[in-house]
């Protein structure tokens, strides 16, 4: 018997069934391989962490041991690699029992170890708490030594920082800095950089990376493909590069296709800059405006030139991507999946875990961009290359027996090993051939004839370090030291009268945020004193030193582009590029709990002042006096 089925309920199970078919149609396909793939491209910091937090922003609490959200968010994201900051590291012991839980966490998922990185370069770019770590001096004090040392002080300070960072747990260091600072307003690399000679960039480059990865250290060329004739911070704002291709070649590129050349480097990092002359292509940001691509940014950059011209076959990270030269331009995911089809293999820190409501917003990231795969943005066969590069890194550098020995053997194994007497013996040896004497008016070296020297530092800290060194040297002198930060004037005032010898030091420019540790820092960034205020203090107080007929010493404690503004009023000017402090605390026989500041470039700094040690280093930059 022939059933009529009614005219509106043919219609209907037709709907209900294009219906389904259009649903299973846009379904995404499940793909552990692609995944898990996208989770390993990613490195998350976990600077601080709070369970209770109501925001992120609020958040500012230390993260030292690993708390069981991240426990869990390791081991449901299987995500690649984490970065800590000098707010994650207190001791040996603390350090190493955090890698280790990193480390186990991953592991006992069924995941492959963890990249545990961080940034020391040496110099002001330092993590490791100064006073457990050999502190040296940093690329530009190394600079200084070339002429003489050649490439000595870069594998020598090279082996002992990868020495000592393995040791507690690490397995990547974002360093060296092999940026050309020919740019003498250079706010974010100048000290961080070797010098201004590309060849001597290279080479110094070269060998401190060999030197690191030596030691089964991953070692890291930074600022692909140049940050070094920039006038803006990338943290705060997006640079550009107006060199044309010659200069490119010449110049910035050189570093990196000397060492791609002679070595195998595990990874070169991005920089968050505008190269038109390497790729102009334009993009619009999320506020609507046009803009040309970062080279972060660029698959011309990236792929046709570093990976496919130049040869590199390791892994590709990019800076931080929550700083304003991408964050300000792109949301989190759009900055990851355009990075990723630049031709990056590993996005560093992409978003924010600051809680465990964050936790969610990195599950969404990796889907997102494993969307972004099935809809055509990005290729799938790359990003499982990408992860097989990766994870060849991995291999090679034998991560997996980062936690071989028993954590209290190991423990006792970096006791022996971070700032051992060797090991400072190489970093006083650095800061004693780094000095530059750039001026001397027959003064040098002072005598202990001289009756009272007065100090002026930028700070409180390094008036203890200077004062302690000269004191030792010069037992019978008295010397006073006043900080630029002490409103005190009437006190300092006196002191100054009272001296024979004014030694005035000064650090310039200011401290940027990659080296206070980076985004997090910038409200305590931006409440700096003025530099402006503290070099015309430290004028005048030079001005009034030689109209009185005193002896004048000024001292360059970080880049010497502005000694020309002193040279009139100093009887002796010196470099030495940095300003390394270690803290002591103790008790004293009569119970009193001091407190000690001291440093290698200190001690270097007394020797030359008072004839113990001759300036041997030579500017790794062009002044004018």
């Amino acid at each position: 018997m022939l059933i009529k089925i009614p005219h509106t309920v043919i219609k209907t199970s037709i709907f209900l069934a294009l219906l389904m078919s259009t649903s299973c149609a846009v379904k995404t396909k499940e793909d552990p391989l692609l995944k898990q793939s996208v989770a390993q491209k990613l490195m998350i910091d976990l600077r601080y962490f709070c369970e209770d937090a109501d925001t992120a922003e609020t958040c500012r609490t230390p993260l030292i041991e690993l708390l069981p959200p991240l426990v869990d968010m390791i081991a449901d994201t299987g995500i690649g690699g984490v970065i800590l900051f000098a707010e994650n590291l207190q001791d040996i012991s603390q350090i190493l029992t955090l890698n280790y839980a990193l480390q186990q966490a991953a592991k006992a998922a069924g995941h492959p170890p963890l990249f545990i990185a961080i940034d020391q370069e040496g110099g002001r770019v330092v993590r490791i708490p100064q006073n457990l770590g050999t502190s040296f001096a940093g690329n530009m004090a190394i600079g200084a030594t070339y002429a003489k040392h050649g490439g000595k002080f870069a594998r020598e300070s090279g082996e002992i920082m990868a020495k000592e960072l393995m040791s507690l747990g690490f397995n990547l260091n974002f360093a060296p800095t092999v940026d050309v600072n020919v740019n003498p307003l250079n706010p974010v690399i100048n000290v961080r950089s070797y010098g201004e000679e590309a060849k001597v960039v290279a080479e110094l480059g070269r060998v401190q990376l060999a030197a690191m990865q030596s030691q089964g250290m991953l070692a890291t060329l930074k600022h692909f493909p140049g940050h070094g004739d920039t006038s803006v911070d990338s943290h705060t704002g997006l640079p550009r590069v107006d060199h044309d291709l010659l200069q490119i070649e010449n110049s910035d590129l050189l570093p990196f296709s000397y060492a791609i050349e002679h070595d195998s480097p595990a990874m070169i990092m991005t920089a968050h800059i505008q190269y038109p002359e390497l790729d102009n292509t334009e993009f619009t940001n999320k506020e609507g405006e046009a803009s040309i691509l970062p080279a972060t940014m660029s698959r011309k950059i990236l792929t046709d030139l570093l990976r496919n011209k130049m040869g590199f076959k390791g892994v590709i990270v990019t800076d931080a991507l929550n700083m304003a030269g991408i964050a300000h331009y792109f949301d989190q995911t759009e900055a990851v999946i355009k990075t990723f089809a630049a031709g990056a293999d590993i996005a560093l820190m992409p978003l924010t875990i600051r809680r465990p409501a964050d936790i969610k917003d990195l599950n969404k990231l990796i889907d997102d961009v494993v969307r972004a795969v099935h809809k055509g943005r990005l290729s799938r066969q790359e990003i499982v290359e990408s992860a097989q590069r990766i994870e060849q890194a991995k291999s090679q550098y034998q991560l997996a027996q980062g936690n071989a020995l028993p954590l209290e053997q190991a423990i006792e194994q970096a006791q022996n090993t971070l700032g051992s007497k060797q090991h400072r013996q190489v970093e006083q040896a650095l800061a004693n051939s780094t000095i530059v004497q750039i001026k001397n008016n027959n003064v040098l070296p002072v005598s202990n004839k001289v009756n009272n020297i007065h100090l002026s530092m930028p700070d409180t800290t390094k008036c203890m370090a200077l004062t302690f060194a000269l004191k030792t040297r010069l037992p019978a002198v008295h010397i006073s030291c006043s900080s630029l930060a002490s409103s005190n004037t009437t006190a300092n005032l006196a002191l100054f009268e009272q001296a024979d010898v004014l030694i005035a030091a000064d650090i310039s420019p200011n401290q940027s945020l990659a080296e206070l540790g980076g985004m997090d820092d910038i409200q305590s960034w931006r409440q700096r004193t003025p530099k402006e205020l503290q070099l015309s203090q430290q004028l005048a107080q030079l001005q009034a030193a030689k109209t009185q007929g005193k002896t004048t010493i000024f001292i360059s404690l970080r880049t010497p582009y502005n000694v020309g503004l002193f040279a009139e009023y100093a009887d002796v000017i010196l470099a030495s590029f940095a300003y390394n402090l270690n803290k002591t605390e103790y008790m004293d026989d009569y119970g009193r709990f001091i407190t000690q500041y001291n440093g290698a470039i200190y001690n270097a700094l007394a020797d030359v002042i008072t004839g113990k040690i001759i300036a041997t280093g030579s500017l790794p930059v062009s002044i004018e006096l």
